[in-house]
């Protein structure tokens, strides 16, 4: 494959990365689309912004029906730079607020209602038409896009997503991250509209003994293989 071809085949190319919270899902994919020149999605972000539009209306989160019939409700527009990514609800960035420990609580629960899944899906699915970006999330390529060109499930040992997560909040207790890190986990893996799982055909990747830049230097090697290597 000559470098044109290359470059139009990346042009079309879906890259799916789905895994556990604190595995390096964000930091992998910003880095490899960047390395590659696609665009870049976190459905993550889209899920925490909608968390965070119903704590601010009031919505009780753990109530599903109150949840459902809000859903359509936010205008939520997700920016695909892999430098600057943006998450803006209404007109307003809401990229810092969404990491918040309240919105860390009120995510899953918000995430597991089929009409938020429903209208997020669709949106991601018009984001992700026609190719040319890495994507991450827990369900991109078992139900979002199952037909990705590339499937990545990327995993660590609980104990390095924990030091990790609590290092980049700037905080020191580790084993209440864990606890935090392993609660949500057991959420997205037992929910009953598209649980955590590890797709058909991905490569799973265990990050807990790399480094950042060896696990996107693994990424995109695999993007960039030969169809029939």
């Amino acid at each position: 494959m000559d470098a044109g071809d290359r470059s139009a085949a990346l042009g079309s190319l879906v890259v799916a990365v789905d895994g556990t919270s604190g595995s390096g899902k964000s930091s992998t994919c910003r880095a490899v689309a960047d390395r590659l020149g696609l665009r870049y999605l976190d459905t993550g972000a889209m899920y925490r912004a909608v968390a965070w539009w119903m704590l601010q209306h009031d919505v009780d989160v753990h109530d599903p029906e109150a949840v459902a019939a809000r859903a359509d409700a936010p205008r939520l527009v997700s920016g695909t730079d892999p430098l600057a990514p943006t998450i803006t609800l209404d007109d307003v960035d809401v990229s810092t607020e969404i990491r918040s420990d309240a919105v860390n609580a009120a995510v899953s629960p918000v995430s597991a209602v089929p009409a938020v899944r429903s209208r997020l899906v669709d949106l991601q699915r018009s984001i992700i038409d026609g190719g040319g970006i890495v994507v991450e999330g827990r369900d991109i390529g078992s139900v979002v896009w199952p037909d990705a060109g590339l499937k990545v499930y990327l995993t660590a040992d609980p104990a390095a997503r924990a030091a990790r997560r609590a290092a980049e909040a700037g905080s020191s207790d580790v084993t209440a991250t864990r606890e935090s890190l392993l609660n949500r986990d057991r959420i997205d893996s037992s929910r009953a509209v598209a649980p955590l799982t590890m797709p058909d055909g991905a490569v799973h990747v265990d990050s807990t003994d790399l480094t950042l830049d060896e696990v996107v230097d693994l990424v995109v090697g695999l993007a960039t293989a030969p169809a029939d290597a």
